[in-house]
């Protein structure tokens, strides 16, 4: 079992960059810088399950795989640019954000978030 919980420490992270060009990530503000591990699952695998962070700043990317999480830490928006729905979320808050939507992330405090995504073709 795998218990994630609002305060804990998550343990040890790797940098990662905004670099998948398939996300096709557009920085629009600030400096953000993205870490995470992935707990199981990954690469090769339909699901993965681990734990992302981000710095301040704000970002646009298409998201890869159906996805739910919850933040652990911090304060974001979440703004989907085809519907125009706008999410705002903080510890202890989830959303469900579906493959292939095209989001602008707004991180207002650093936020940390465990994630559970699904992609039937494949991560």
């Amino acid at each position: 079992m795998l218990n994630y919980k609002p305060g804990d420490d998550v343990g040890p992270l790797e940098k990662w960059p905004f670099d998948n060009p398939d996300s096709a990530y557009q920085i629009k503000e600030g400096d953000p810088k993205a870490s995470g591990r992935t707990d199981v699952g990954g690469p090769g695998n339909a699901t993965r399950v681990g734990i992302w962070r981000c710095t301040k700043g704000v970002f646009e990317c298409t998201e890869q795989g159906d996805e739910l999480m919850t933040i652990l830490s911090g304060r974001c928006r979440l703004v989907d640019l085809t519907t125009g729905k706008v999410s705002d979320l903080e510890t202890g808050d989830s959303l469900f954000v579906s493959d292939g939507s095209r989001v602008t992330w707004h991180i207002y405090e650093d936020v940390t978030k465990v994630f559970f995504g699904h992609k039937p073709d494949l991560f």
